[in-house]
């Protein structure tokens, strides 16, 4: 979208020049929220800057994407499929993410929508971030499969599925605040995602009264993630994991600027891509 220079300037990380272009950035985020990475959705905004059609286009590739439970998924399952898949944007939009079996259907357990939830992982439409119990390495070995949330593939598509408007997105809303930090968490993953090499799960507190958004094994350390939507500087659970387990690296990700604190370091939601560089 010939923001070339604006990409070779966070990759500079020149957090000093980085601020002055604050505006642009988020301004630039925020679009992304709405567009999303879809390839088709991306060369169509390209060419005519036109956001009904960008709507019109990701809601096709939603209907595909249902049409495609009924052609290629056992005939027993396609329901449990679609019910599943529709809960995410309200299981996301919860205070607690985490995947409640019981919010797609009452009464429902696990053993209801494990083929189906196996079903979409394996398509790559959905992706599980599962709990780890304690930053030891590898994380792998703390996961708790029982807990986790559910993500799609694209932050674009997640708003096309809860009907968000453009004007919303890039204006803001005071009744929108939940679900902007379902989409925070939705670009958050997908930015971490694009690092190979990289294992992502969040964490929680044995009373879940602190909860990290993610926690990350890269390069033989564990590091915390907070994510906050707008400039909001508490990190009460980050501070809370600080406290119990004193990582070496712990990170804020939220529209602030880049800052390095005592214990913590607020990396901008539109630099986010470069937390490998500063880890």
């Amino acid at each position: 979208m010939g923001q070339k220079p604006l990409l070779d300037l966070l990759l500079s990380r020149d957090w000093t020049l980085i601020k002055s272009f604050r505006e642009k950035f988020i301004q630039q985020l925020r679009l992304y929220y709405y567009i999303g990475g879809m390839p088709e959705v991306v060369l169509s905004f390209s060419d005519r800057n036109d956001f009904r059609e960008v709507r019109a286009i990701q809601k096709r590739i939603l209907s595909a994407y249902e049409q495609d439970f009924s052609k290629h998924a056992p005939n027993e399952i396609v329901p449990r499929i679609r019910m599943l898949w529709n809960s995410i944007p309200a299981q996301l939009a919860k205070e607690n993410k985490k995947f409640i079996y019981g919010a797609v259907k009452a009464g429902s357990r696990a053993k209801d929508y494990e083929l189906a939830l196996s079903w979409l992982i394996d398509c790559g439409l959905i992706h599980k971030i599962c709990r780890a119990s304690k930053p030891g390495i590898p994380l792998k070995a703390y996961e708790d499969p029982g807990a986790f949330k559910l993500f799609i593939v694209d932050v674009g598509l997640l708003g096309a599925m809860g009907d968000i408007d453009v004007k919303t997105l890039l204006e803001g809303n005071v009744i929108f605040e939940e679900f902007k930090g379902a989409l925070t968490e939705q670009y958050v993953l997908q930015q971490l995602m694009m690092k190979e090499d990289l294992a992502i799960y969040y964490w929680t507190s044995g009373t879940s009264t602190a909860e990290l958004d993610f926690m990350i094994q890269y390069a033989g350390k564990v590091v915390p993630i907070e994510v906050k939507a707008e400039e909001n500087l508490q990190a009460k659970s980050l501070k809370a994991f600080y406290q119990r387990y004193a990582p070496d690296t712990s990170i804020r990700t939220s529209m602030s600027d880049f800052r390095q604190e005592e214990w913590l370091v607020n990396i901008p939601l539109y630099a986010i891509g470069t937390l490998p560089e500063i880890i």
